[in-house]
């Protein structure tokens, strides 16, 4: 594959995000290509995927199906990661859906929700970019009025990707802001509205009453909105995710997931984790800090980046 074409380009910018992580299972891999898969090494294999993040029962899913790969002979360390990366695309290619914005729901409303710190503002903003290139007029919504900091930085990130933000001082009601914006995103043309939220989990009733008013105030313009419901998770509190993920997708119904901060930690398993357990699309995996470091996630050279594979085997 030419280095130059998008998919290369993709699998290399994983492949750079996730060199905590590979360097953690890699490096175990590495050193279990020194025996011959057999139930001793089998073993160590789970536990390694189990120290990665990617959680006991999918690695025992895993390893179970690695089992028909048992060999008197030891494998070459390229060998092995190939196995194992095979198996990991194989838990991921089901949830490899890619975020598609339906022309005909015009604004095409998404509600983005995420605990505090998990890189949700940042996340909106840079698919707020990534949708601007695409040639769409994008309006962002600072629902999450909790956090003066909130509001400033969605006004920061609606500068730097060329989107209007309608916002309110800090304390205003959530839902009165979305539903200003979505006036004025329907007034104004506009092809997409992200909707940003809180993301307080201290109290789960208060959340789910403040989302509720949300969508209750936005179905009143559009009763076919909100059109997509994404939930931001930080890659680096590794099974902790999983509980948020229970939790939103009680409270906010989630329709598809983005994974941030995979380059800021050696727990890039839990996405595997999250795929295994959930089967909620991924759409996009955050890979840096600059807006092209959002990228669409790709099982494929998700699963190779993991495992520290440099480069892509031919298909």
């Amino acid at each position: 594959m030419n280095a130059d074409t998008p998919r290369a380009g993709l699998f290399q910018r994983l492949a750079a995000g996730l060199v905590r992580t590979a360097s953690k299972l890699g490096d175990g891999l590495a050193n279990l290509s020194k025996q011959p898969l057999e139930p001793a090494s089998l073993q160590q294999l789970e536990d390694l995927l189990v120290e990665a993040d990617l959680g006991v029962d999918t690695a025992s899913k895993i390893v179970a199906s690695m089992k028909r790969h048992r060999s008197d002979r030891a494998m070459g360390s390229e060998e092995i990661r190939a196995l194992v990366a095979d198996e990991i695309e194989q838990v991921l290619r089901p949830v490899e859906r890619p975020f598609v914005v339906d022309p005909a729901k015009k604004p095409f409303v998404v509600l983005i929700a995420g605990v505090n710190g998990s890189g949700k503002t940042t996340t909106i903003g840079k698919l707020a970019a990534k949708l601007n290139q695409e040639g769409k007029f994008v309006m962002l919504a600072a629902a999450d009025t909790f956090r003066a900091a909130a509001i400033e930085q969605l006004q920061l990130w609606g500068t730097r990707a060329g989107a209007e933000v309608v916002a309110r001082e800090q304390g205003s009601d959530p839902a009165g802001v979305a539903f200003e914006a979505l006036e004025r995103a329907k007034s104004e043309g506009a092809d997409v509205l992200l909707v940003d939220t809180a993301g307080r989990l201290q109290n789960k009733q208060e959340l789910m009453a403040e989302l509720e008013k949300i969508v209750r105030v936005i179905k009143k313009q559009d009763d076919s909105a909100p059109h997509a419901t994404l939930l931001v998770l930080d890659a680096t509190v590794g099974q902790n995710a999983l509980g948020q993920v229970e939790i939103f997708r009680e409270v906010a119904g989630i329709t598809g997931l983005v994974i941030a901060k995979l380059d800021g930690t050696a727990k890039g398993g839990i996405l595997v984790a999250v795929a295994d357990k959930f089967g909620l699309p991924v759409h996009f995996v955050g890979v840096g800090e600059a807006i092209e470091d959002l990228t669409p996630f790709d099982a494929k050279a998700f699963a190779h980046g993991i495992v520290g594979l440099q480069s892509e085997r031919p298909a």
